[in-house]
Formats: structure tokens, C-alpha cells, sequence
């Protein structure tokens, strides 16, 4: 939002809105804007809600790349494609058969792919699970004969272990048939008696890792016999193998790949390749940043291309005129005076009192770009816009992360002022999504307390697009092992907080890649967010915690912790927000939909759904709703549009579901209640006058 609050309509769901009831006459579903979303969903998300063009707010789900939790078996086959065996993998294989593997890796060198193909071999794609870095591995219990990957070790870990704890831990795995591969970084210590289920990982050649990708590329025909020959003619020329050579990293070599398959379909060269391989590195980055040190004009253009990545030239030009005078205040008024000189182009002999002429208009934007290695892209014509955009872009792959990396974390202030003008720019849609996700993978490079104590001003802020970019950003971050339990402390102290701001911005933290990857975590903090006394349940704090909650029902695995958090907080005392957070979404599901229409929401789901794919699950819900006077009667009234539509009946199995209900009348009032309005309904006589 650019203005104020969160206001309806990107606000309270239901505010400001016809009634739900009319939402869905004669079954048709009505959104201003956007569209619901009805079953399983794959791959990332795009949610536009109904609002006007200056309140849209980005809704992009993105899949996480680190879970705790099963990973889906798409994700694991997507992360070994173009996998190449390291010089170790023989080794791990052998020591796996102890059912416990440390394997020690610097970071980059792929040993957590390494481990997803070592627990593939064993269980299949569908049979691995993720870990959270426990401070004691001894108190950690497998509960099922699947493969465990626990990416970074944390120190306390670390210095738990003993030849007694992974012994004992070895033998819990063999009891249930399971297996865990643990990736420990190069740098930890760890005591000497784990030597024996300790390998050292060392990365694959580069080589073959980009040869693998790319044929892995032909083969999903993303490239055409003639044009795989010809990349791979290019992968041994003396250019390719000497950057290779000095990039000895299994990601440079599929860098590299995907570089040559952009060639090869776009008509490139592969020079081209090379070079803006080359332009993406951190050295590169300070040259270029050392080069126009003098230039406010050129520092915040290249400030604004990396923190606003794929964003029109308008908003990049638009950012960077309100990011100039800050930094040209740094030099003072002398390093003014210079650029002054600079910028209007005097000529000739100053002796001879000779005065050039100023130039007002100054150079045009694409000069500009030229000059600072930018240049613009094609117009693109999204779905979510409905005007052409034109990104900017350097050239060079990664730059952009580069030289944010650099101006952020190298140069003293330079962090506040991009922060300073993010707060005075105007928003545009879209800005929030690309800012949020460029500073969590800056923030993720970053040290110290203040990393995360950054965030804070716009996480408390009371416009919703400030607290979607800090939800990009810890979403980024928490990506990195390092960083997970830094993130998750963060949000568990927000989540307690009375400030309903942070607490939204928790929520909205939870309805994207943080929420996926941590479900059971993401549901503990949305349980803390809504532990206040308070009977009003704030607008923007529901359509956040529903946003997480539809988020965390887009994959079918969490539906049953989502359910069993429902039904808890059905049970809540009347007048507390958990309470009527289970109001509004029993309503919702049994009336129309869940989410309402209109509010964000990945996954819409109805009442009938539930019946449907979670009879037991769902009969508990069913039941602590018919008992709460505050649901009973939109329960009842969804449980009769069931009954009467002669499809969803048949889907849900409606008689089974009613005998079960009626069996559990007896001990409940508000069950009975209906069954015996029902029984009324059912065999009460037709009306006089009326044909029987």
C-alpha cells in the first residue's frame, strides 16, 4: 500500500464487502479482482487481490528451498538434476550403512545435493525429510524408517556430540529403518571420538557438473540436438575450461550451463557468456563501485537497479532521483561543487574566462544505464498489470546481488539511506517482492545483533507492503542453515508482542516460504499471534493469519496440524482472538469459502472439502462448531447446502458422515441441537394446501 493503514479493501476481509452470502449466487463466484484458487497447487504462486492499482501488494508464494518437514518429491528431483557424483560419494554410501553420516563440506560445494542423493538411493524422492538444527541431537528421535537431512550443524549441536550420543543415535535409526545424513560445515569443531561417521566432502568438477545440466536440458527439450552439440563444443574451449578452473564450485558449473543454454537459444556469443560470468563477482563489483565513488548520479542509479531488481525503468528512475541528493550530501559541499563541474560539461580555458553553456536537460536514462553496464529489456505484458512494464537490468549474471552486496555491507551508511529512500519512495506494486527478496540475500551475508534489528522499522510499520518486504526478506534468509534459528527467535519474540503491526508481519512471514518450510513452527507462532485477551480481532491481523493459514493449506501435507489448530482454538474462551479466529473461518468455509473472496488466499476451502479429503479430522471440527453457539448456525447451514446438492453429497459421503455426527450427539448438545432440527426438517408434514 502506499498510504496509510491497511484499509478496506486490502484489509479486513470481510469490511466494506457485499455480503458473503451474494458472493456466490447461483453458485458463481464474484471477485473484483484476481482469482481463487480451488485444489492442490504447484510451484510458486501469484495472488492478486482486489484493490486499486496504488494498494496492490505483492502475494507471491515461493517454494522453500530448505524444510523442516517432508520435502515434496518434485522439489527433490529438481535439485538432483544434472547431479554428478563427488569424489567421496562411494565413501558416504558405505558409511550410510551405519545409518548415520557426518559429512564435512565448505559451503557452496554441494554436500547437501550430495545427501539428497544419498537418502534418494535409499527411500525414493518421496521419502526424505528435512531437519531443524536441534541444540542436542541425543534428544532426537526418528519416528518413521525415512531418509533425514540435517543441512548445518549448529556449534551447540556440534559440541553435544560424543561416540556415546551417535552411537545411541545410530541405534534408534536402525530400530525404525531410518537414515540421517548430517552436513557439517569445514570450520566446526567436533570432538574426536565422531571420526568414524565423519566424511569429508569434496565438490564434484565443475566440468562435469555443467556437461550433466546440460544434457539434463536436452533431455527435458529445453535444447535441441544441434543446439546441445553446439554447447558443449563451447564447454571445452580454452575459455570455458580456464573460468572454470578458477571456479571450482558446482554452482559456477551450472551457472556456466544455463549460461551457454541462453547462447545457444538467443543467438549469443559465447564470449558473452564469460564476460558477464565475470561481471557478477564481488571483485568486479568494488571495481565498479570504486570507479564512480565521485558520481552520486551513477551510485544511485546502480543502488537502485540492484535493490529493485526487474522493476519498470519509471520506478528504477523514479527511485534513484530520491536516492541522489542523499548520497551526495555524504561528500559534503566541496565533492558538490566537483560533481556540479562534472555534470555540466564546461569547456575550454577558465584562464580566458571563458563560460560554457549549462546544460539543463542532462543525459537521457538509456545513456545513463550505458554508463553504469545497465541496459533495458524487452516490454513484458503480465497478467497481474494491466499496463507494459520495462525492466532494467545489468549485464551480467548476478551483478545486481553483487554490487547490493558490496554497497550494503562494505560502505558505512549507505544501508540507512537505501532504507531512508525505500521509506520515502512512493509504492508501486511489485517493489515490496523485489527490495524484500535483494535484502534478505544481502542480510543473509551479514553479521552481528543489528542484522535482523534492521528489519524492525518497516516490520512495525502499519502498511502492509512494508511488512511483506520484511516477510520476503526473512523468507530469503532463513533459506541459509546459519541463519534459521536467529530468524526463528525474531519472529517467536514478535509473535508475543501487543503491537498488532509485528504481530501481522509474523503472520505474513508465516504465509510464504517460512510457513511451508516450518508448518509446525509457522502454526506455534500464529497460535502466540492470536494469545491476547482481546475479543476484536483486528482487520489486517485476520487477513494476515488467514493468508498464512490458506498459504500452509496449499500443500495437501499440512492440512491435518491446520485442522488440529482449528478445532483448538474453536474450544478457545468466547472473547479471545483465537476464538474468533475459528469464528471467521468456520463461517467462511461453511457459507462460501475460506479465505472469504476477495482476500488473499492461495487455497480456497469449503466445508464440503473438508468432509471430503478429512472425515475424522473434520467430524471433531464439525462438532466443536455445532457446540459453539457463535458457528452453529452457519455450520448447520453449510452442513445443508451439503446434504442438498446431489454432488457434493455423493463426494462427501454425506449419510456416513451424518451417522457418524448423530453417534456423537449424545454427548454432545449443540450436535444434537441439529440432528433433531434435521429429524424435524425431514418428516414434518407438508403444509396444507400443498400436494403431498
Amino acid at each position: 500500500m502506499s498510504a496509510g493503514a491497511d484499509t478496506a479493501p486490502n484489509g479486513p476481509e470481510g469490511e466494506g464487502r457485499p455480503d458473503p452470502g451474494n458472493s456466490y449466487r447461483d453458485n458463481q463466484q464474484r471477485l473484483d479482482q484476481g482469482l481463487a484458487v480451488m485444489g492442490e497447487v504447484g510451484g510458486d504462486i501469484n495472488v492478486v487481490i482486489g484493490a486499486p492499482p496504488n494498494e496492490e501488494v505483492a502475494e507471491r508464494i515461493f517454494k522453500p528451498r530448505l524444510r523442516e518437514g517432508p520435502y515434496p518429491a518434485a522439489d527433490v528431483h529438481a535439485r538432483l538434476r544434472g547431479f554428478v557424483e563427488p569424489p567421496a560419494y562411494a565413501q558416504c554410501r558405505k558409511a550410510l550403512d551405519s545409518h548415520l553420516l557426518l559429512l564435512l563440506a565448505n559451503g557452496g560445494t554441494g554436500a547437501s545435493t550430495a545427501g539428497f542423493a544419498l537418502l534418494k538411493d535409499r527411500y525414493g524422492a518421496d521419502g526424505i525429510t528435512g531437519l531443524d538444527s536441534p541444540d542436542d541431537l541425543s534428544r532426537w528421535r526418528p519416528k518413521e524408517g525415512r531418509g533425514y537431512l540435517l543441512q548445518g550443524l549448529s556449534p551447540a549441536a556440534a559440541a553435544s556430540l560424543s561416540e556415546v550420543v551417535l552411537t545411541g543415535l545410530a541405534a534408534r535409526l536402525r530400530q525404525v529403518g531410518a537414515r540421517l545424513v548430517v552436513t557439517v560445515r569445514a570450520d566446526t569443531a567436533l570432538p574426536g571420538d565422531t571420526a568414524p561417521w565423519q566424511v569429508v566432502h569434496r565438490p564434484p568438477p565443475p566440468g562435469e557438473v555443467a556437461t550433466k545440466h546440460l544434457n539434463a536440458l536436452a533431455e527435458a527439450s529445453e535444447l535441441s540436438p544441434g543446439q546441445l552439440a553446439d554447447a558443449l563444443g563451447h564447454l571445452t574451449s580454452p575459455d570455458f575450461t580456464d573460468f572454470l578452473h578458477a571456479h571450482p564450485l558446482p554452482r559456477d558449473g551450472v551457472e556456466v550451463a544455463e549460461g551457454l543454454h541462453d547462447a545457444v537459444n538467443s543467438g549469443r556469443s559465447a564470449a558473452s557468456v564469460i564476460d558477464e560470468l565475470k561481471a557478477g563477482g564481488l571483485t568486479e563489483a568494488r571495481t565498479a563501485l570504486a570507479e564512480s565513488s565521485h558520481r552520486a548520479d551513477r551510485l544511485s542509479l546502480m543502488a537502485a537497479i540492484s535493490l529493485l531488481p526487474g522493476q519498470d525503468r519509471t520506478v528504477i528512475e523514479e527511485f534513484s532521483a530520491l536516492l541522489r541528493p542523499h548520497i551526495d550530501e555524504r561528500g559534503g559541499p566541496a565533492a558538490g561543487m566537483v560533481r556540479q563541474w562534472e555534470h555540466t560539461g564546461t569547456q575550454g580555458s577558465r584562464a580566458e574566462g571563458t563560460q560554457a553553456q549549462r546544460d539543463v536537460l542532462g543525459p537521457a536514462f538509456e545513456d545513463r544505464l550505458a554508463t553504469v553496464g545497465a541496459h533495458p529489456l524487452p516490454l513484458r505484458f503480465g497478467a497481474a498489470q494491466r499496463y507494459p512494464v520495462q525492466p532494467v537490468a545489468f549485464s551480467g549474471r548476478h551483478r545486481s546481488e553483487a554490487l547490493l552486496r558490496c554497497l550494503w555491507l562494505d560502505y558505512e551508511g549507505m544501508a540507512g539511506l537505501l532504507w531512508k529512500t525505500l521509506d520515502e519512495a512512493p509504492h508501486h506494486s511489485g517493489t515490496e517482492l523485489a527490495a524484500g527478496q535483494a535484502i534478505g540475500k544481502v542480510l543473509a551475508h551479514a553479521t552481528g545483533p543489528g542484522t535482523l534489528r534492521q528489519l524492525h522499522l518497516f516490520a512495525a510499520s502499519d502498511k502492509r507492503w512494508r511488512r511483506r518486504l520484511v516477510a520476503y526478506a526473512l523468507g530469503e534468509m532463513v533459506q541459509h542453515p546459519a541463519l534459521t534459528g536467529a530468524v526463528r527467535d525474531q519472529l517467536r519474540q514478535w509473535s508475543r508482542t501487543v503491537f498488532t503491526p509485528l504481530r501481522c508481519t509474523v503472520a505474513e512471514t508465516c504465509a510464504g516460504s517460512y510457513g511451508l518450510a516450518r508448518p509446525a513452527v509457522a502454526l506455534k507462532l500464529l497460535d502466540a499471534v492470536l494469545d491476547k485477551p482481546d475479543a476484536k480481532l483486528e482487520g489486517s491481523l485476520r487477513s494476515a493469519v488467514s493468508f498464512a493459514l490458506s498459504t500452509l493449506l496449499s500443500e495437501d501435507t499440512n492440512h491435518a496440524l491446520v485442522l488440529d489448530y482449528l478445532r483448538e482454538w474453536q474450544k478457545a474462551d468466547p472473547g479471545t482472538q483465537r476464538h474468533a479466529m475459528a469464528v471467521h473461518v468456520m463461517e467462511s468455509m461453511s457459507l462460501t469459502a475460506f479465505p472469504l473472496p476477495g482476500a488473499p488466499g492461495v487455497r480456497r476451502v469449503r466445508l464440503a472439502d473438508l468432509l471430503a479429503d478429512h472425515p475424522g479430522r473434520a467430524l471433531d471440527l464439525v462438532a466443536a462448531a455445532l457446540e459453539d453457539p457463535a458457528t452453529h448456525e452457519a455450520t448447520a447451514r453449510g452442513l445443508s447446502s451439503i446434504e442438498s446438492d446431489p454432488g457434493a453429497r455423493r463426494r462427501t459421503d454425506f449419510p456416513r458422515f451424518l451417522a457418524a455426527l448423530s453417534t456423537a450427539a449424545r454427548s454432545h448438545r449443540g450436535v444434537l441441537r441439529f440432528v433433531l432440527r434435521r429429524h424435524r426438517d425431514h418428516t414434518a408434514p407438508p403444509a396444507e394446501g400443498f400436494a403431498s
